[in-house]
């Protein structure tokens, strides 16, 4: 006789807020960030480069996503094997997001935040947010979740 095993899903912490497309939502962005993060346990190695990745996610989706009236969305999504999903959705979908090729201006003072996202995240991606927006998204793991293990930056001197 065949008997359903039972699987029981390991919880995601999933935290979800919608901030207005301006400087100071990206800001907010960021601090929720590292405030959720930390109340969850995650490592600091994690809440280092979640911080930044969602600094650059917020603030492309106020440069570059910004619709007058219309918010962006965060969320996080932590999971016990401390593997974090960062999503960022904003209403412009006509305007996909693209690294920089890095034969650009050295001295230019934009447009780099995206080749620091694909420095710092597992991986990144941008699906379309219906109806007409967008949703960036990046997964961090900590070297001991299991993920790719980062090398550690080489100490200033």
């Amino acid at each position: 006789m065949n008997h359903a095993t039972l699987r029981v899903a390991t919880p995601v912490h999933t935290f979800t807020q919608l901030l207005s497309s301006t400087r100071r939502g990206a800001r907010l962005a960021r601090l929720l960030t590292v405030t959720e993060l930390r109340s969850r346990d995650a490592s600091r190695e994690l809440v280092e480069r979640a911080e930044l990745v969602v600094a650059e996610l917020a603030a492309n989706a106020v440069l570059h996503g910004r619709v007058p009236g219309r918010c962006f969305r965060l969320t996080l999504a932590l999971d016990p094997a401390a593997r974090l999903r960062i999503e960022v959705s904003d209403a412009r979908g006509d305007l996909r997001p693209l690294p920089r090729p890095t034969d650009t201006d050295p001295l230019g003072t934009t447009g780099r935040g995206l080749t620091l996202v694909t420095a710092l995240a597992d991986s990144w991606d941008c699906v379309p947010y219906p109806p007409s927006g967008k949703t960036v998204r990046a997964v961090l793991t900590t070297p001991d979740s299991g993920g790719p293990v980062r090398d550690a930056p080489s100490p200033r001197p």
